[in-house]
């Protein structure tokens, strides 16, 4: 009887330690509790339906004391903040910051009462926390060996998922019952390049999902810094919990107090939209430190890239040999006949270019090391400034100014993170003295250090190092192969894009299903802008004569929407010119469609299956919308609301043909253009595999007279 009695009094006094938070409009809210063992416990629920049902915090210590259990709360604190900042680049000119915050501070009388805090924002739509451990008497330097931070979902959702990885996010999407997971594991994790799976039933995040009774949930991480990125194990009865990218020793981290976690985040809402809508991530990352941010600016781009991922039109590699050493003389190489950087053939590029108001040109292929960089896990493959005997970077550099046109450098590490940062500055001076100003990198195949990954803490740590060098030479960096990204944008602005998911390339090698891009946009860009490399014409890869079959997964149209769908500041037209002079008018849609933006409408959307936004023009009065589907058709409703009252405004419509599919007739479309109001409607069909673009200017009054109404 006293047994029960005193866990009866543990209970109660576990109760009594609750806290309950709620969001400034109070739909979301959050409950805080210790376990009768002193184990630290969280509850989320929105508009009274349970997200996220009692799941345990702690972190598992290697080499002291775990910060698991045995807790005690020794402190409180609330506030509410409501400010607005404004972003060097992004998808609105001003972003609202606005939540309820609870700090609680936890301290462990066992371990001579040392202590962490426990630190949780609460948005309109969604939730994110970190651990704290603040500098202290007994506690300085310690090793993680897991984060034990669990999400005990209310059910088994709809997921939308990638296979946990410690190198890769180039997975193709599956979607199934949470439940489901485990059997699929498999066959969703295909061979990849420089992969590493994780053994157990896992997913990568961010996470999408969607409940039986209709809510919207993410899950993801925020301000990823000097800590492995973190996976999801999914474990019986629908629970995740936190599964860390191991270094090459085995551990999940290092820590040296002041330190703290990245952020972890769940975005939830009973709307679609909310959800593509969201800048929780980005609130949560730390504003930029940099002084001067004025040589950080949008890009449209074309590049020497597809024609390499096309027919074998061109390579990147110069000569036939292979087993060669940056110590050769490549200018006695035997060419190869094929090779793309050519100074001439970057000419044509730069031409192109300035005739169609892009900014730059991107260049892969145009230093040495090439012909022996892949799967061989060398140490040292490039140097990152010696141009084959074919391009000539100086007579590049002036001809490209003389045209007002920049060139992109590219550098393909081929995953020697070690080779890359003890070349790095000698780089970066090499990029200034010939007039680059932005970087796409690369980190194709294994890591270097050997035993380290893509996701690790050494690799996080190294990806800020090269956008925060690159800062130092006012560079951008667009990074591939890189760790997925979670906010970290705002913090470092100048690496202006990432890849890290299964972008265009991938059309060319296999295909990507036509529901694909209607996912990233609740999965891998909910954590920052993406160089998806748009803009492909030519859908019908047996063009090229080479005797595949392979063909892009889209129709044309569907093309153009992904401008405004897919998110990015930096945006390439990456289709081959000849084939853009062939389709002059559909081409108009990129030359116009803006890259930075003053407002951002999601007007549809449903993961996997359909996505409509349009956004406004930084600083101009042009609007544009962008409207996509899966395999299947559909009819989108566009609403013009957005626009200013009481004036008129010329719309051009990119849209499907009636008899276009993404397998039958890609290329065909129709254009219209029509006078819209604020108070226009457009019911617009869209092909299966199919999207529409929109335009929207100021129009002449001669133009406003010419056109029907809509």
């Amino acid at each position: 009887m006293k047994k029960l009695l005193w866990a009866f009094l543990l209970l109660a006094g576990a109760v009594l330690h609750a806290q309950q938070v709620t969001s400034p409009d109070k739909n979301v809210v959050l409950t805080f509790k210790l376990s009768a063992n002193g184990e630290p416990t969280y509850e989320l629920a929105y508009k009274k339906k349970p997200v996220i049902k009692s799941s345990t915090l702690g972190i598992e210590v290697k080499n002291g004391a775990s910060f698991i259990n045995g807790f005690k709360i020794t402190d409180t604190k609330q506030q509410t903040v409501d400010t607005n900042w404004e972003p060097v680049m992004g998808e609105q000119k001003t972003i609202r910051n606005n939540y309820t915050e609870l700090l609680v501070t936890l301290s462990q009388p066992a371990n001579n009462n040392r202590y962490i805090r426990l630190r949780f924002r609460l948005f309109n739509d969604g939730l994110g926390f970190r651990y704290e451990f603040p500098k202290q008497d007994g506690l300085s330097y310690f090793i993680v060996k897991e984060e034990h931070t669990q999400f005990n979902l209310a059910g088994d959702h709809k997921i939308f998922w990638i296979p946990g990885d410690y190198d890769t996010n180039e997975y193709a999407y599956t979607t199934s019952k949470i439940s489901e997971i485990p059997a699929l594991q498999k066959k969703a994790t295909i061979e990849i390049n420089a992969q590493r799976p994780i053994e157990n039933p896992s997913v990568q995040t961010p996470s999408m999902m969607k409940s039986a009774d209709g809510l919207y949930i993410n899950i993801h991480e925020a301000a990823l810094i000097n800590y492995p990125a973190m996976s999801l194990n999914v474990d019986a009865g629908f629970k995740f919990s936190s599964h860390l990218t191991p270094d090459a020793v085995g551990n999940n981290g290092y820590m040296q107090t002041d330190a703290q976690t990245p952020w972890r985040t769940i975005v939830v809402s009973d709307k679609a939209t909310d959800i593509l809508a969201s800048k929780l991530i980005l609130n949560l990352n730390e504003p930029t430190k940099y002084k001067d941010v004025s040589w950080i600016k949008p890009v449209k781009y074309i590049g020497v890239w597809w024609e390499y991922f096309v027919a074998g039109k061109s390579t990147w590699a110069y000569g036939k040999e292979n087993n060669v050493k940056l110590t050769d003389d490549f200018t006695k190489l035997t060419p190869n006949g094929k090779h793309g950087a050519t100074t001439a053939h970057v000419m044509e590029y730069i031409d192109f270019a300035a005739k169609n108001g892009f900014d730059a040109v991107l260049v892969e292929g145009w230093n040495v090391g090439w012909e022996d960089w892949i799967g061989n896990w060398k140490e040292e493959v490039f140097d990152f400034v010696t141009p084959y005997p074919d391009f000539d970077v100086k007579k590049l550099q002036a001809y490209a100014a003389s045209k007002g046109v920049k060139i992109i450098m590219h550098h393909e590490t081929s995953g020697s993170a070690t080779n890359y940062e003890r070349r790095l500055d000698r780089a970066f001076e090499f990029m200034n003295d010939n007039g680059y100003n932005a970087v796409k990198t690369g980190y194709v195949g294994s890591i270097i250090p050997r035993g380290e990954h893509h996701d690790g803490q050494w690799m996080v740590n190294h990806y800020i190092h090269v956008a925060e060098r690159a800062a130092d030479y006012k560079i951008m960096v667009n990074s591939h192969e890189a760790v997925r990204p979670t906010g970290l944008n705002r913090t470092y602005p100048n690496w202006i894009a990432q890849e890290s998911a299964r972008g265009t390339e991938f059309e060319a090698m296999g295909g990507l299903a036509p529901e694909h891009t209607t996912i990233l946009p609740f999965t891998r860009l909910m954590g920052g802008p993406m160089d998806y490399t748009p803009g492909i014409f030519q859908t019908d890869l047996t063009y090229y004569k080479t005797g595949g079959n392979q063909r892009v997964n889209t129709t044309l149209a569907k093309q153009l929407a992904y401008y405004v769908t897919m998110y990015s500041p930096l945006q390439m037209a990456a289709d081959l010119p000849e084939n853009y002079n062939r389709f002059p008018d559909a081409f108009q849609f990129i030359k116009d469609v803006a890259v930075d933006w003053d407002n951002t409408y999601v007007l549809e959307a449903e993961p996997g299956d359909y996505v409509t936004i349009a956004r406004k023009a930084k600083g101009k009065n042009e609007w544009f919308t962008g409207g996509i589907t899966d395999e299947n058709s559909r009819t989108a409703t566009v609403a013009f609301d957005y626009l200013p009252k009481g004036k008129k405004y010329v719309a051009t419509i990119y849209a499907d043909a009636k008899d276009a599919n993404w397998k039958e007739k890609p290329q065909n479309y129709v254009i219209t253009k029509v006078v819209v109001t604020s108070k226009s409607v457009l019911k617009q069909y869209i092909a299966p595999g199919g999207g529409f673009a929109i335009s929207v200017k100021e129009g002449t009054t001669e133009e406003l007279k010419g056109l029907k109404s809509l």
